[in-house]
């Protein structure tokens, strides 16, 4: 099981680069805000299935990611590279998505709010990661930790 050196990373931070690829192969990536399952240690995200990525989601589930902290020096570069499948939530699965992404992000717990309003209604994703690695380069240069979920 992952460390708790990389689940306080990711709870950290609040965007993830998400790649996909469309049906003709050709990449693509979209930056989405996330909430962290830490017990699953799965990702979520709200989309609309409409969207570039939205569409690439629904026809191939294996996605990569990338979450990193933003103008770092060389020596001290942090990220967290992954790979897994995504799928459309709904029923009490969405719920429970729900539930932790409004944890992460409360002010969405206001009902009144047009956007959550309109977030209440857009699709929730789960991103399952198989594969991770934690990259930090204050324990050395090119440290890596990596983890087969």
């Amino acid at each position: 099981m992952p460390d708790e050196r990389l689940v306080a990373f990711l709870k950290e931070h609040r965007v993830l680069t998400l790649a996909v690829a469309e049906p003709d192969g050709t990449p693509y990536a979209a930056a989405l805000f996330y909430a962290l399952d830490a017990e699953r240690l799965w990702f979520y995200v709200l989309t609309d299935p409409n969207t570039r990525h939205g569409q690439a989601m629904q026809q191939n589930s294996r996605v990569a990611g990338t979450v990193q902290r933003d103008r770092q020096s060389w020596t001290e570069i942090q990220g967290v590279q992954f790979t897994g499948t995504c799928r459309l939530l709904s029923g009490a699965e969405r719920e429970r998505a729900w539930e932790v992404y409004t944890a992460r992000f409360p002010f969405l717990r206001t009902p009144a709010s047009v956007l959550v309003r309109a977030l209440r209604r857009v699709a929730m994703w789960s991103i399952e990661p198989h594969w991770i690695r934690l990259i930090d380069n204050r324990l050395g240069f090119g440290h890596k930790e990596e983890w087969t979920l």
